[in-house]
């Protein structure tokens, strides 16, 4: 009887030590959104309280440029996904505006670069930034 025993002690011993095995170190992936009052451009999630808002597209941006003088102000409005624990939408944010969704309220509080007479800018230049309110 001990010596059909002896193979499975050695079975355990060798099943003990590979459980403290050293595993090389996985490269990290950045996958968290980044932190609220960050400027992240489209397609970058941005954490905002217990949300992640990523701006996904230009809807208008007609903001006075920066060397012009304006009867208006203009605006800027983008489409965002908006997702929290177990949902998520998509929604137009303006510039300035509060959005109230499942309780918690933010706001698009920057959009760069402002835009100049005589230029456009191109989608991958623009960063945003959102806050809660």
């Amino acid at each position: 009887m001990l010596r059909t025993l002896r193979p499975f002690a050695a079975l355990a011993a060798l099943s003990l030590t590979a459980a403290c095995a050293v595993i090389p170190e996985a490269p990290i992936v950045e996958t968290l959104p980044a932190a609220e009052g960050t400027a992240v451009p489209l397609g970058k999630a941005v954490e905002v309280g217990a949300l992640a808002v990523e701006p996904l597209r230009i809807i208008e941006d007609s903001r006075c440029p920066i060397n012009a003088r304006c009867i208006w102000a203009g605006r800027l409005v983008i489409e965002a996904n908006i997702a929290g624990y177990s949902w998520g939408e998509i929604a137009r944010l303006t510039l300035g505006e509060p959005h109230t969704t499942h309780g918690v309220t933010l706001a698009l509080t920057s959009g760069s670069p402002a835009p100049e007479t005589g230029g456009t800018i191109a989608p991958e230049d623009y960063r945003f930034t959102f806050e809660r309110r």
